[in-house]
């Protein structure tokens, strides 16, 4: 599905005052949401990768028995703050204007840190987790992808 076809749904949304729309099909998936009425419409893309090919089973390490047991897996100190959509990412709501966040601050799940332009509309992006920003993973003005990583956070 192509830029194209979303905007033909988008327009197909509009004149059947539809708000949501969504469509899956082979590993393929697309959320559309409109603002309710009396706010900005606001279309929300979420387009889902494809799973993953199954990883083949690793072969046995020489030695056979001697081998030592896999770690345990470490609990990460860090949350990520992933971006929602497709569009590009913003720190400030406008260019002269202040980041929304900067490093060592502290967030809640309603904190705004970020827009993300999809299709001519600017889109909040909230932290949903509480917490101190530790890193900016996202370049301001640059397009990211669905699930990238767009901040990193200590769970407080």
């Amino acid at each position: 599905m192509d830029l194209k076809d979303i905007k033909v749904i988008i327009d197909l949304m509009k004149k059947n005052s539809l708000s949501e729309f969504e469509l899956e099909k082979e590993g393929f998936k697309i959320k559309l949401k409109r603002g309710g009425a009396g706010s900005v419409a606001a279309f929300v893309p979420e387009i889902a990768p494809p799973l993953p090919a199954p990883l083949p089973a690793a072969a046995a390490p020489p030695g056979g028995a001697g081998a030592s047991p896999a770690p345990a897996p470490v609990t990460p100190v860090e949350e990520l703050i992933k971006s929602p959509m497709i569009g590009t990412f913003y720190r400030a709501p406008a260019p002269e204007a202040a980041a929304y966040v900067e490093i060592g601050a502290e967030v809640g799940p309603d904190t705004v840190v970020c827009i993300i332009e999809a299709m001519k509309v600017m889109n909040e992006i909230k932290a949903e987790t509480r917490g101190v920003l530790t890193e900016i993973v996202a370049e301001n003005g640059k397009p990211v992808e669905f699930g990238q990583p767009l901040f990193k956070i200590r769970p407080a």
